[in-house]
């Protein structure tokens, strides 16, 4: 298992920013994805408060989400959809009913933003995997405020993000990766804004990436930001 070599590309550039996807299908399958699925399981049946949030008003959007992405599944060879059931890459068959449907299926942890004023607002998400944050302390708060223990998320840079999210497009992906080093593997790592994960060095024995992508979904104009999440042994 690699990071991939152009996301690892992409990550350590000296100016890492956005491109568009090569193909409107921005959901990835990788040799981890039979693990990550068994721990997103796990996280679902033990921990789902603490992964899956949704604020009053999100049902449009999320039913949105739900009927883009399986239209995506529905044209990979790799998943088996059919009208009551969808076979998964691992084999496993998940009923349309389950709850949580998109995260039994993906190896993406997905976000929804939604614009309430000039500012996209968290309102929903299923994160099983958080690098270093907590989802209960985000949901519900503009981009600015979500990136607020970030140092390096300037009033600056928070202008250029907003216009990102403000221009992305239906149909049009792009995404953007990051690579840090990381002493714990683990993918469920939250951290709160008062007990800030401790960063990792360069003698670090892990490498962790995040594939983020972000659409607009057309009818609620909602944003999407998709994360893949890759950890591997340096």
């Amino acid at each position: 298992m690699q990071i991939p070599q152009e996301q690892r590309a992409r990550a350590e550039a000296a100016m890492p920013g956005v491109t568009p996807c090569a193909t409107p299908d921005w959901i990835t399958v990788d040799a981890a994805y039979a693990t990550q699925m068994a721990e997103k399981s796990r996280l679902l049946s033990g921990k789902r408060s603490a992964v899956v949030a949704a604020l009053p008003g999100t049902k449009a959007a999320l039913a949105e989400l739900d009927a883009h992405v399986l239209d995506l599944l529905k044209a990979r060879p790799d998943f088996d959809v059919q009208a009551d059931t969808i076979e998964r890459p691992d084999g496993v068959i998940v009923s349309r009913g389950e709850p949580d449907l998109l995260a039994r299926l993906l190896q993406e942890d997905l976000c929804i933003l939604q614009k309430r004023g000039d500012r996209h607002v968290l309102t929903a998400a299923t994160l099983c995997f958080p690098a270093g944050w907590t989802l209960s302390e985000k949901i519900g708060r503009p981009l600015l405020d979500i990136h607020a223990p970030v140092q390096r998320y300037t009033s600056d840079v928070a202008r250029r993000v907003q216009r990102l999210f403000d221009g992305v497009q239906a149909a049009r992906p792009i995404w953007r990766a990051n690579l840090l080093n990381y002493d714990n593997p683990a993918l469920f790592q939250p951290h709160k804004e008062a007990d800030p994960r401790p960063v990792g060095s360069a003698v670090s024995p892990f490498e962790r990436s995040e594939r983020q992508t972000l659409f607009r979904l057309p009818h609620t104009q909602a944003v999407v930001f998709a994360i893949h999440t890759t950890v591997v042994r340096r």
